[in-house]
């Protein structure tokens, strides 16, 4: 799942974007694409960054930081870090009424930590623009005009007549902190409020979204309750894994229709608020 989530996001940070130099969605998701980037997969753990060439085209490489810059003043950052620290942070919600009309909305962007306020507006500056690469041909670089890409990922998922709608603050841990929770309830069987309960993990081999955007080859975020025999093969492998809190990682929330029509909902109970309520 580690070395997935890696191959995935260097193809985030390599053609994401709304300039010239994006690729359409139905390239990243060609068959035989996404096979040729299955193959990557191995036993051990990759140091490279490794986007891939869709429709044969070269990737413009965004600049990788393995160490942090200085810099002075608010940085406008999500407030909750790699490490799942958290100072306030960026809200998600969910909803479904009885008809089935369902809704996955992640605010952010407005910090009211670091983001100026427009006193006439009454709400503060966004500041997603970060999101954006200063390098020529690159598919999200600052361009008049253009949308950045963003970390933002309200997410739907539906089959047959069953429907979730769930999320996750957390930077540019929004989509790897949902993965576990698909899978486990997709394949393994649990209830979603087992699966965003159980213990997760993520990758660090990422360009990060925000300053100083750095990246840590190999790297990886694990909660203490994974089992020391797991993380020891992980480290084996050549992971770089980085053990933080029992309850550290993961804000995921959820709620759906299962296949009888039973409507539930699902909280995240680690260090903030979250409910999950019906009416």
């Amino acid at each position: 799942m580690l070395e997935a989530q890696k191959l995935a996001y260097a193809d985030r940070d390599a053609w994401f974007g709304d300039g010239d130099g994006a690729v359409s969605p139905s390239a990243l998701l060609a068959d035989d694409y996404i096979a040729e980037r299955r193959a990557l997969i191995g036993e051990d753990a990759s140091r490279e960054f490794r986007p891939g060439k869709p429709e044969g085209r070269h990737p413009v490489i965004p600049p990788l930081r393995t160490e942090a810059g200085v810099a002075a003043g608010a940085t406008g950052e999500p407030t909750v870090d790699r490490s799942g620290q958290t100072r306030g942070d960026t809200c998600h919600i969910d909803v479904i009424d009885r008809w089935g009309n369902v809704i996955s909305a992640t605010p952010s962007g407005g910090w009211l930590q670091s983001s100026p306020t427009i006193p006439e507006l009454g709400f503060c500056l966004g500041t997603r623009l970060q999101m954006t690469w200063l390098v020529p041909g690159h598919p999200a670089s600052l361009t008049p005009g253009r949308r950045p890409r963003t970390t933002l990922t309200p997410t739907l998922v539906s089959r047959g007549h069953e429907v979730t709608a769930l999320g996750s603050p957390g930077g540019d841990q929004q989509d790897q902190w949902q993965l576990p929770v698909i899978l486990r309830t997709l394949i393994g069987g649990y209830t979603a409020q087992q699966a965003i309960d159980s213990p997760t993990l993520h990758t660090t081999a990422i360009a990060d979204s925000f300053w100083p955007r750095t990246w840590t080859p190999a790297g990886a975020m694990a909660e203490g309750r994974i089992d020391d025999e797991v993380i020891s093969d992980l480290e084996r492998r050549g992971h770089r894994v980085v053990v933080a809190g029992d309850w550290a990682l993961g804000r995921v929330s959820a709620v759906g229709r299962d296949a009888d029509g039973l409507l539930w909902a699902a909280a995240n109970p680690r260090g903030m608020q979250g409910y999950a309520a019906g009416r």
